[in-house]
């Protein structure tokens, strides 16, 4: 049966870039998804209870797989139910044979593949526009990586101060912050937060062993996904 439905499968190739009108739907199926994963992800309930780095990862995540669905459905819509199984195998195989760090690392992983799988189906057209729109994701997403910073060891009594000198100085740096812990009993205090495109870590720190005054100063200790 499959033998029979394979030799059916069309041929699009190169001729694809001409076609304007199919083109054109693919584009608009990508941007719907994209936007609909979006009204999801930043779901206003949603936001308004993120308090760890993970949660504040998760829209970005939702919205590459909202792109990740709209390419399976754009292939199978092409080929047809064939190629449904070849795609069901591959997330098989990356779901038990791949160990990637994380969410994010896994959606990249699908992604690169079903690109990978749509240059090898002839549909070159496709496979630069899915490409594009996962890199302008990226971009957008990760140029503002979401870090955790911990500061523990501030001095004892001191920590609703040192909350409040490391706060004002992150957003004077241009870091946007998600979420604040403070752990009076353990004189530390936690910051979720989106750092700034042109800011490196080291910058970070150095600016804020800097400016933080030193009697309600600790130690530093950043998580970057």
């Amino acid at each position: 049966m499959f033998g029979d439905m394979t030799r059916e499968l069309p041929s699009v190739g190169w001729a694809g870039f001409l076609d304007t009108h199919a083109l054109l739907e693919s584009f608009l199926s990508l941007i719907l998804a994209i936007f609909l994963g979006a009204v999801i992800a930043f779901h206003p309930t949603t936001t308004r209870t993120v308090d760890t780095r993970a949660e504040a990862e998760l829209p970005k995540v939702l919205i590459m797989y909202a792109l990740v669905g709209a390419v399976v459905g754009e292939i199978v819509l092409q080929y047809g139910m064939v190629v449904g199984f070849v795609i069901f195998g591959l997330g098989g195989l990356m779901r038990f044979r791949t160990d990637a760090a994380s969410t994010r690392d896994t959606g990249r992983l699908i992604m690169v593949t079903l690109i990978g799988l749509i240059s090898g189906l002839n549909l070159p057209h496709f496979a630069v526009m899915a490409a594009v729109f996962a890199w302008i994701l990226i971009y957008a997403f990760d140029g503002h990586p979401v870090c955790e910073l911990k500061v523990s060891e501030i001095p004892k009594g001191k920590v609703k101060e040192a909350a409040e000198a490391y706060r004002a100085q992150l957003v004077q740096l241009g870091c946007k912050i998600i979420s604040e812990d403070r752990g009076f009993q353990k004189s530390r205090v936690s910051y979720v937060l989106r750092a700034p495109r042109n800011k490196k870590e080291a910058e970070l720190t150095a600016a804020l062993c800097e400016h933080v005054p030193a009697e309600v100063r600790g130690e530093i200790d950043w998580e970057v996904e």
